[in-house]
């Protein structure tokens, strides 16, 4: 075990998916490798799980039965928390006086305040660290009041906001590809980048989430959270040290720069079939699929367009950050190299890839030019290794203190005034088929989209 005093984890909407996919695992993955303190996991929400949820919970992994004794499963709500604090005041007493609280909220916006309210009232803000889960709000006006309560009940050194994106080991491979080597960041730049491409399309629909999906849609989902959080990390400029001051700081400067959205650009998507799931309007005019233009004005990065794209039932799954280089500045070797750009791809799925589209002269007798890839593949390069989680790497960060790659209420409340136009002036949903690319294939302009 480590040296981190002993832990009450509580998490709310531990009966919904994340928890079972990834919050009960990734616990369990850093508890079998020796990470986590002396702890005791309380699960909570309106109601006591059924047992075919207890069951879900459950692996046949080794050392799973011993974990398990550490889970148990407590009724809350905003208006009664209760039974919720006498559990955590009997796990205290267990676990000694040094005990220390990670409150982990998974709930609707709409339902977060009430909750945290909840908290204040049987004193289970103390000692805390307070984790939660996107979207921050609806649009600038609800994350204020969110942050006001907040602060109210909190410290800001006690709020961990998640995105978990930024703990994926390819995301953070951004950072060191950029900044420990000494070959991309000198063309890392409006003088040499044509285009930066952000994509995360999603073969699934919304498997059940309809309620979810009908109260907040896809922009605000994933647009001001996910996607404009890869954004930072590709534009930031060079912190002094990668820690948590320097890498907020760096990236706040990154989202002042970004210019209010223009709905003119763009393009709101449905999969067909989407108005036939359980819990769907027949007349929903939600957005499943996103897909636009953004712009930094700043000094790196002014004139270069950042094209995000984003939503569900689309033809693959994957997260692709795509930088375009321009042109020489004289084609010496006339249109033999057919116009097609040199690019750099970082693939961030679990798979991690990266690589260089390039050109080369093809062997032969002629002086011909084809295209060459240089490759990076995490798997062959770092056989033995056994990458971290992007849950499993927060939730430790977010026990140990550590805010580094949690984002902050400047930050969210900046990418909400750069969404501020589009949620006032949305533009119209077009309907797309399911396994297609979405709507928005011209939206890059000639060169289109890398994927699809």
């Amino acid at each position: 075990m480590t040296d981190l005093p002993p832990q009450v984890l509580v998490l709310f909407g531990a009966t919904g998916d994340l928890a079972k996919r990834k919050l009960f695992p990734g616990l369990f993955w850093l508890w079998r490798h020796d990470l986590l303190p002396e702890v005791r996991i309380i699960g909570s929400g309106r109601h006591e799980p059924e047992q075919e949820l207890r069951d879900l919970v459950r692996q046949d992994a080794e050392g799973w039965d011993e974990f398990a004794e550490r889970i148990s499963f407590v009724a809350s709500s905003a208006d009664d928390g209760a039974d919720l604090a006498r559990a955590v005041s009997a796990a205290e007493r267990e676990l000694g006086e040094d005990a220390r609280r990670l409150v982990y909220l998974s709930v609707p916006p709409s339902a977060a305040i009430g909750m945290v309210r909840m908290l204040e009232r049987e004193g289970l803000n103390e000692r805390a660290h307070l984790v939660l889960e996107k979207p921050f709000g609806t649009d600038l006006a609800s994350a204020k009041e969110l942050d006001e309560a907040l602060l109210d009940v909190f410290a800001p050194d006690q709020l961990f906001r998640i995105d978990h994106f930024l703990g994926k080991e390819a995301v953070q491979n951004i950072l060191v590809l950029r900044f420990a080597n000494g070959l991309f960041e000198p063309v890392w730049n409006a003088a040499h980048v044509a285009y930066v491409q952000i994509d995360v399309p999603e073969e699934i629909g919304i498997e059940g989430r309809a309620a979810f999906m009908e109260s907040t849609g896809t922009f605000r989902d994933m647009i001001s959270t996910h996607l404009f959080q890869l954004l930072g990390f590709v534009a930031l400029e060079p912190p002094t040290v990668i820690d948590e001051r320097g890498l907020h700081e760096e990236k706040a400067k990154v989202f002042r720069a970004l210019r209010p959205l223009d709905p003119g650009r763009v393009v709101f998507g449905q999969y067909e079939g989407y108005r036939d799931e359980e819990g769907v309007a027949d007349d929903s005019d939600v957005e499943t699929f996103v897909a636009l233009e953004a712009q930094v004005d700043n000094w790196r990065w002014q004139g270069v367009p950042f094209f995000l794209r984003t939503g569900k039932a689309l033809a693959q799954t994957r997260r692709t950050i795509t930088i375009g280089f321009r042109e020489p500045p004289l084609g010496v070797f006339g249109r033999t190299a057919d116009g097609e750009p040199n690019e750099l791809v970082l693939e961030l799925t679990d798979d991690a890839e990266i690589y260089v589209d390039l050109r080369a002269k093809r062997p032969g007798p002629e002086l011909e030019i084809a295209h060459a890839r240089l490759t990076l593949d995490f798997d062959r390069a770092f056989p033995d290794a056994e990458p971290v989680e992007a849950y499993e790497r927060l939730l430790l960060d977010a026990i140990k203190g550590d805010h580094t790659l949690f984002t902050s209420t400047e930050e969210v409340e900046r990418l909400w005034e750069v969404c501020e136009p589009v949620l006032a002036s949305p533009p119209p949903v077009r309907p797309y088929p399911q396994g297609s690319w979405g709507p928005a294939e011209d939206l890059p302009g000639p060169r289109g989209w890398r994927l699809g």
